[in-house]
């Protein structure tokens, strides 16, 4: 089973993804974690990387698509994986489909963490870090509905979305998607 995991800032999805990946016994895979490990490593696709990160530069998609591909031959994806805020952008969405058609291993579900903004707002203002300003946290929720809609729009026509209610508890939003792992016959 293959999946990604989408939502807003302070959405949850670190909480869940982690919790999921445990749950379904599959590697949790989040490119940014990725790219710290790999710089560390002075891995070839680390020493690209950290030009860019050095300079406070996105990571161009072909780079972090390269370091994606590495991953996956890893023996711990072989039965699948979940990919924690990654693609981001429609471009990105679409090179990870060819790449996974490549490896004969399509995606099997795009879960969608869904929460008001007001919500969000104040969970990342309760949060209390340092970069979670009200004028921050607006910026992030605009780029993440411009970058996103698109992906969501894509993967709808796909039939691949599963949108999850994230505004509970952790554990009321566990329960929902273990239901929507449970519809799609996906559980190990």
């Amino acid at each position: 089973m293959q999946l990604v995991f989408v939502g807003p800032p302070g959405a949850g999805k670190g909480t869940q993804s982690k919790w999921l990946s445990s749950f379904l016994a599959i590697p949790h895979l989040s490119t940014g974690d990725m790219l710290r490990a790999a710089v560390e490593q002075k891995s070839d696709i680390g020493k690209s990387a950290q030009d860019f990160i050095q300079d406070g530069k996105l990571v161009p998609d072909d780079i972090v698509m390269e370091l994606v591909d590495a991953r996956l031959d890893e023996e711990d994806c072989k039965n699948g994986f979940l990919l924690d805020g990654f693609p981001r952008t429609l471009e990105q969405a679409k090179m990870l489909d060819q790449l996974l058609s490549r490896r004969g291993t399509p995606l099997s579900l795009v879960l969608e963490l869904t929460v008001d903004e007001n919500q969000l707002l104040q969970r990342l203002v309760d949060r209390g870090r340092g970069d979670d300003s009200p004028e921050t946290i607006q910026n992030r929720f605009h780029v993440y509905r411009n970058q996103t809609e698109p992906l969501l729009q894509y993967y709808g026509e796909k039939d691949l979305i599963k949108s999850i209610d994230g505004s509970g508890s952790r554990e009321e939003v566990r329960e929902h998607i273990r239901v929507a792992v449970r519809q799609e016959n996906l559980e190990a």
